[in-house]
């Protein structure tokens, strides 16, 4: 989960690790360093702490000065984030900066320090540093792809030597990189946006590929060590999408990025009707062969596929298990003919959704992925991929990602409905018109008086440090997303629960005043979720309905109170309401983080890309 970036070339290398870095500290922000070769060796700057750290501890100790350098932002998993826990860790003549996880190295470290070798950290890096170190004899490639055998675990690794001034060396296994292709100048990263302002061409290294880097060129090796050659991969993001543009956080501007996202991915798939819908990219999937349905994610994606397991089933009439991924690939998996397995994934490089689906492939089971990052592991080992249009997302809470994968699930919906004739063709492309809307009544519900009105309700319980989301149907699924979404930028304790379970223990915890969000907009469900609404009500809960905005105001008119406060979305169909319902709660619980001084776009413990088990 932890960030590099390298880069060799004629400019400073030290400005340049830095600036990428900074890009990258979504995936990790407990510590930071660089290592830079200057004319009398390797200059190593490290420290706990944010990027901002790094910089003070480089300006009172001096910019390095050379060409070619690797840099590292960690997100802490063996040993405590510490100035010498931080990467990059050198060991002899050996220098290295790691994103993954080597799950061996209590054995390895047991193997070097019985050689004599003395380790300064905690870390599983270091081990590496030093295995690659103990078997250098002045080839390098020998020295990597002999160490790597030792490994088990995932790995993307920068390298460098100290009698090699000018190469630099990268390799991976599971933990994604990427070598960026510039003119005179190459790089390597863990993601695009790190080097984004300096060129949009990159290779993607498969597994136990190594790139063999220099200023004027970029030589790949592939697992046998035999020469190879790789397509170049062009990145269609502008560079502005990864700067904030303006808004003070990554996740509020990615909040008001929605309407172009959706748009992007909805609108050019509806265009040419139903029955073209994903014919692009279906590649050779009769969807009427499928009997049932896995969707595999975790987190916002894993809540994104509880949402399309509802339209699924209600449109497409195949039964549909939503699964958590961790658990997912060591389940005893009972697969059968008609299996198929749905993956979501912002990343494209979750680790326990990349693991089932290589467990699902190698059951022959067919496999569909849903993601936003073009070339990802998981895009390119799918037997389907559907590209959430999102751009980058860079703060640690999705929003835009997550909207972008439910409206994939709601037209893959409509497209399996209408191959197996589930549902009249005539339905299907109302519910298309009604999708095509979306942009725009997203649109309407960011207008300023709608932001500045959930901001207000957010800051009315910003002091809060419990509260329940509760609802029914596809409701219930919307308060996973809401809750997740509260508690990791506010850090308020949040909890989901099907309203209909209050009754069997949930309800014990309510007293005067605990805060209760209940959603009310699925019409099957409206009458007995309102009914559980009042019945926390009852016992002195502060309650906050979220419902369409004809049952608000005739509930405001009312006489007899139902709830505290309201959130009124606008009266569309009832196919799209899970998407107009939850930005008004990705909205409030941005204000809420930022009421109670919250790094928002940085929550503590969390990173991005969960691209270790």
């Amino acid at each position: 989960m932890c960030g590099i970036v390298g880069y060799i070339g004629n400019k400073n290398s030290a400005e340049i690790l830095v600036e990428g870095l900074k890009k990258l500290e979504y995936r990790g922000y407990d510590s930071a360093g660089i290592a830079v070769f200057e004319k009398d060796g390797i200059n190593l700057v490290k420290t706990k702490g944010r990027m901002k750290d790094l910089e003070d501890k480089l300006a009172e100790r001096g910019i390095p000065q050379g060409v070619c350098g690797i840099g590292h932002t960690r997100w802490a998993t063996h040993g405590a984030p510490s100035d010498i826990n931080s990467h990059p860790h050198r060991s002899g003549r050996v220098t290295i900066v790691h994103n993954g996880i080597i799950e061996n190295y209590a054995e390895l470290r047991e193997e070097l320090e019985a050689q004599g070798r003395v380790f300064l950290s905690q870390t599983d890096t270091e081990c590496v540093s030093h295995t690659i170190d103990s078997m250098y004899n002045g080839d390098p490639i020998d020295a990597i792809y002999n160490a790597i055998k030792k490994f088990r675990g995932s790995y993307a690794l920068a390298v460098l030597f100290d009698d090699h001034p000018e190469t630099l060396y990268a390799i991976r296994h599971e933990s994604p990189l990427i070598v960026g292709i510039g003119e005179g100048e190459n790089f390597i990263a863990s993601d695009i946006p790190a080097i984004l302002s300096r060129t949009n061409k990159y290779y993607l290294l498969e597994s136990n590929e190594l790139a063999i880097i220099t200023a004027g060129g970029i030589e790949l090796l592939g697992a046998d060590r035999a020469p190879i050659e790789k397509d170049v991969f062009v990145a269609n993001w502008d560079v502005s999408a990864a700067e904030k543009g303006g808004y003070p956080h990554f996740m509020i501007k990615e909040i008001h990025e929605q309407p172009r996202a959706l748009r992007d991915t909805i609108c050019p798939r509806l265009s040419e009707g139903i029955d073209k819908l994903f014919d692009d990219e279906a590649q050779n999937l009769d969807f009427n062969t499928i009997k049932r349905i896995y969707i595999v994610a975790c987190g916002s994606a894993m809540h994104a596929g509880m949402i399309g397991r509802h339209a699924i089933e209600k449109l497409a009439r195949v039964p549909v298990q939503v699964e958590v991924a961790s658990e997912f690939r060591y389940d005893t998996l009972l697969f059968q003919p008609g299996d198929a397995v749905l993956l979501i994934s912002q990343s494209g490089e979750t680790a326990d959704t990349l693991a089932a689906l290589r467990i699902a492939k190698a059951n022959g089971v067919p496999t569909i992925a849903i993601v936003n990052v073009v070339g990802s592991s998981i895009a390119r080992e799918a037997d389907m991929v559907l590209y959430t249009w999102a751009g980058p997302e860079i703060a640690v809470a999705t929003t835009k990602a997550y909207t972008c994968q439910v409206s994939i699930l709601l037209m893959l919906a409509m497209r399996m409905a209408y191959e197996r004739g589930t549902a009249e063709k005539a339905e299907l492309e109302r519910l298309a018109a009604e999708l095509n809307k979306v942009p725009e009544i997203f649109e309407s519900m960011l207008s300023s008086d709608k932001e500045e009105e959930y901001k207000a309700l957010a800051e009315s319980y910003k002091d809060c440090e419990d509260l329940f989301f509760i609802g029914r149907g596809y409701d219930s699924s919307l308060c996973w997303e809401a809750s997740i979404k509260l508690k990791e930028v506010s850090y308020i304790h949040s909890e989901a629960y099907a309203a209909g379970e209050l009754k069997h223990g949930t309800i014990s915890l309510i007293d005067e005043g605990y805060p209760v969000v209940g959603i009310a907009t699925s019409d099957a469900h409206y009458e007995k979720t309102i009914s559980n609404v009042e019945e926390v009500l009852a016992r002195g809960a502060r309650v906050i309905l979220l419902c369409n905005e004809d049952v608000a105001e005739r509930l405001k008119a009312s006489t007899k109170k139902v709830a505290d406060d309201f959130i009124a979305i606008p009266l569309v169909d009832e196919f799209i309401r899970p998407l107009a319902a939850i930005l008004p709660l990705q909205i409030f619980s941005y204000y809420a983080a930022c009421a109670r001084g919250c790094d928002v776009d940085k929550p503590k413990n969390l990173a991005k890309s969960v691209t270790v088990e």
